[in-house]
Order: C-alpha cells, then structure tokens, then sequence
C-alpha cells in the first residue's frame, strides 16, 4: 500500500504537533511532561495549549459576537478552570482569581472566553461527574455572568473583587482555609531551612543546585538588569533588600510549563515579621502559543511593541492582573539549558498563598454553577482591565463593542459557546486516546 500523499489526518497532526512543541526538552522533561499529559482528558487540554491555538485561530465563529478591533483585549492566553486559584502578595491579603500570564497576548475575548468554557466541561465531567444536561446549564452559566459583569462596567457600578471577605458559595470555605493555612512564614517553612550559614532553600527534592557559572550569573542579573525593570514601591527599595541569600533550580513545576527552565532566588526582603526573606521566581518565557499562529506582519508589528518575552509578560501582567507583583520584571541569561541558549526570564515573587480551588470538592451541579459564574466574572473584568490599558481614552471601548454584537441575541451566543465547548471537549478526549495510545502510556 503506498504512503499518504500528504500528512493532512488528525491523529499524525495531533502526534507532529506535540512531538514539536516539545522538541527542546530533553528526553527525562519530556518524558515527564508525556506522562502528564496521559494522566486524564482536562490534563492532557492543560498541557496543550499549543494544539487549541492551532485549532482556532482562523476559526470563523469568532466573527458572529466580535472578530472587531473593537473587541480585543489583553488575553490571559491559557484560560482554564484551574488556572484561577487563590493568591497573594506584599499585602498578605487572599484573593481569587488568575494569577498566571505566561501566555497572554492581545486578541478577541472569545479565544478565552471558549477556552474557559471547553475546559468547564472538562473538569465538570472529571471532578465533579455532572449530567449533560448539568454541564449544559454550567455553560449557561458561564457565558451569562462572563456578559452580565460587562453590563455592570457599563452602569458604571464598580465590582467587588473575590476575597476572604466577598467569597461566596463553595469559594468561602476555600478563601478562609487558606487564609487560615497559609502564610508567608509556613512557605518559608516549606521552601527553606536555617544553617549556620542563615536562611536558604532546601534541597534536594523540588529544589536543585545550580552550576557555578550559572548561580554566579543569576545573581550579576538579579541585582544589575532585573532591578531596572522594577517599578513603583520596590523601584527605589535599598540594596541590602535585593541581597542574595541563595538560588537553586525549580524542579517539576507546572504542566503546559513541565521542562522550562525556572530557578527560585531567595533575597533578603524588608525587616517587618515575616517579611524578613522573599522568594523569588525566575520563569523563562518563550512567548504565548497563540503568537506562534500570527503572520509575518503581525509577528513584526508585535515584536516592535515588545521587544522580548520578558516585557511582553511584564506589560501584560501590569495590564490585567488586579494586583500586580510588585517584584514584576525580567532579565536575560546567557547559556542556559540543554541548547546552551540566550533566554529571557520573567521575575516575581512567589506567592505565599498559592492555592488551587479543588473543584472535585463540589456537591452538585448547583454549587458548580455558582464556581463558575464567578469565573465568568473574573474573566470578564481581566478582560476589562485589559482593554483599558490598550485604549486608556476610551475605557468603555471593549464593554460597548461586545455588547452591541451580542444585544438581543444572548441565546444565540450562550448555545454557540455551548456547542462549541462541548464538542471541542469530544475532540480532546479523542485526541487524548491517539496520544497515550501512540506513545505507549494507556
């Protein structure tokens, strides 16, 4: 039987795609980051954010509720259930909502607002075993509170965001569980010990030496190039708050992230209680997956507004983030990893009250519902924060715009994502079973 005159069939896609996209790992990261990604459907979406670009970039649906210049807004990029989670900074007050910009660039607000449906679907029918007739109405819920926060921008009310204080349904024992277990003493307590030599990171286990050349290099960049990008209160902090008390590798972190290369750097902080030590950390960035699908001019123009993936990250962090890190920067390192690259590094602290909402958790499909229509609003208010940083004039651009493709045709909107979400949800469980079939880990 003669081979295939072309290539153009789901499964072999599927398997080129992903082969490629992890091509610069080496064989124990990726074989690592491969048995993640067999561990079910929703982790398998997680860690392919590459493979639902490629999906929908020149989607036409898009066009029906936006595909305007009017209606496109820093996007986070990755838009997944479990990529909201409680947080927490220099305040040392909890928060929820999405903490991670990795892969944010500047789009359509469908692009996340699928993504985020796609995976509820996913999660629904992992963690919480919902009907389809429940995931139905979750989606429902979703799109509806996504458009109704953008109706309150647009009355001019001013939303509260998710805290300790304002959580409520299944996220109000989450919040205080986390208020009341974590800190930035019991992260220390984690992450560090005391030696005769003060305070440094603890190894082994999640945590690794690094070489001479590279700890002495890290440390050059951490006080010379990163501290210039600083801005606001740490812009003018003194020396000794930036001295370093030790770094080491981050080992396993992450999913989509599994295998980049990434360094914790303890520095010695302020002097107030447990302010005394601050971690921080050091993240490469490669840039978003969605960038990977723009054309020659776009590329071009993109890379004229943002020179590398250090400010990219950083302005898009600034720009939609409700709290922005105050340690947000960035610095480059020469010679890094397993292609002895130039790579360039995103840096801020971390958090001490890192925590995912355990969705599996969830009595039912009403206290679901509640989840996510406060996703559907965090969203939207990113979304909003967003294209206020890009059209500071006109705050309420992005808000009208949406609305006016949408008005009088909500059931319209809410059965396309719907369908949509549902269906691309079949295609990863499909495109699931090709993987771990093909690569021997079913």
């Amino acid at each position: 039987m003669s081979l295939p005159l072309t290539r153009h069939n789901r499964p072999q896609q599927l398997l080129d795609a992903i082969d490629a996209a992890n091509a610069g790992l080496d064989a124990d990261d990726r074989a690592a980051k491969y048995r993640k990604l067999a561990e079910s459907p929703y982790g398998f979406f997680r860690g392919t954010n590459h493979l639902y670009w490629a999906d929908v970039w020149h989607d036409w649906r898009f066009a029906l509720f936006g595909g305007l210049p009017e209606t496109q807004t820093w996007l986070q990029g990755d838009a997944h259930a479990y990529n909201f989670g409680a947080y927490g900074h220099h305040d040392d007050r909890v928060r929820y909502g999405m903490d991670d910009f990795d892969d944010a660039l500047i789009g359509d607000y469908q692009y996340d607002l699928w993504r985020l449906a796609i995976s509820v679907v996913l999660d629904a029918q992992e963690n919480v075993g919902l009907s389809h007739k429940g995931i139905r109405r979750a989606l429902k819920h979703l799109v509806q509170s996504y458009h109704a926060e953008l109706g309150v921008h647009l009355r001019g009310e001013v939303p509260e965001s998710v805290s300790v204080e304002t959580a409520k349904g299944p996220l109000k024992p989450f919040m205080d569980k986390v208020e009341r277990k974590e800190s930035r003493a019991r992260m220390l307590d984690k992450w560090t010990e005391m030696t005769e030599h003060g305070r440094r990171l603890k190894r082994p286990g999640k945590l690794a030496n690094l070489p001479a050349h590279l700890d002495s290099q890290l440390r050059k960049a951490i006080n010379e190039a990163y501290r210039q990008t600083l801005t606001g209160e740490r812009e003018e902090a003194k020396d000794a708050h930036f001295r370093i008390k030790d770094t080491a590798r981050r080992l396993a972190a992450g999913t989509g992230s599994l295998g980049l290369d990434r360094f914790y750097v303890l520095i010695e902080g302020g002097k107030d209680h447990e302010h005394d030590d601050v971690i921080l950390d050091v993240k490469h960035q490669p840039g978003p997956a969605g960038a990977a699908l723009m054309n020659g001019q776009e590329k071009r123009a993109w890379h004229m507004t943002f020179p590398h993936e250090g400010a990219r990250h950083a302005a898009a962090f600034r720009a939609i983030a409700e709290h922005p890190d105050i340690y947000l920067g960035w610095l480059h390192l020469k010679g890094v990893g397993k292609a002895q690259d130039d790579k360039v590094f995103s840096v801020r602290e971390r958090s001490p009250y890192k925590s995912d909402f355990p969705s599996h958790k969830v009595a039912g499909g009403k206290q679901y519902r509640q989840v996510v229509k406060q996703w559907g609003r965090i969203l939207a208010r990113e979304h909003l924060r967003g294209a206020r940083a890009l059209h500071p004039d006109d705050p309420s651009r992005f808000s009208r715009a949406v609305a006016k493709r949408v008005d009088g045709r909500m059931d319209h909107a809410i059965e396309l994502v719907t369908t949509l979400a549902v269906s691309y949800a079949e295609c990863v469980a499909q495109d699931y079973r090709t993987f771990v079939e093909a690569r021997g880990l079913a």
